[in-house]
């Protein structure tokens, strides 16, 4: 089993809008990053992600993401791939594209 360095959220694709969602605690999705259930063990992150990948009728391609806590207790996410995914899609302008 690999290294478990960060505590993790499940996040996947809305099957339907194509939107990222994260698991909550109550086993359903959101679109908040904030809002998503946090794993600070192996254990626990198997757990969220079977609760995840159950809902194969409310989304696709469910996996694990680091975050990191936030002075408040809130997810912050860890690699630059999913900081990305936060801000929506990338059909519309970001950064250098919007100067």
């Amino acid at each position: 089993m690999p290294r478990f360095a960060y505590p993790q959220v499940v996040t996947a694709n809305d099957l339907f809008s194509g939107d990222v969602v994260y698991l909550t605690p109550a086993h359903d999705w959101c679109g908040a990053l904030d809002d998503a259930a946090i794993a600070d063990t192996p254990e626990e992150a198997a757990d969220l992600l079977a609760a995840g990948t159950a809902q194969q009728d409310k989304i696709v391609g469910a996996y694990l993401a680091d975050v990191e806590r936030t002075g408040d207790g809130l997810p912050k996410p860890v690699h630059f791939r999913e900081a990305f995914r936060t801000r929506g899609p990338s059909n519309y302008f970001h950064g250098k594209q919007a100067e």
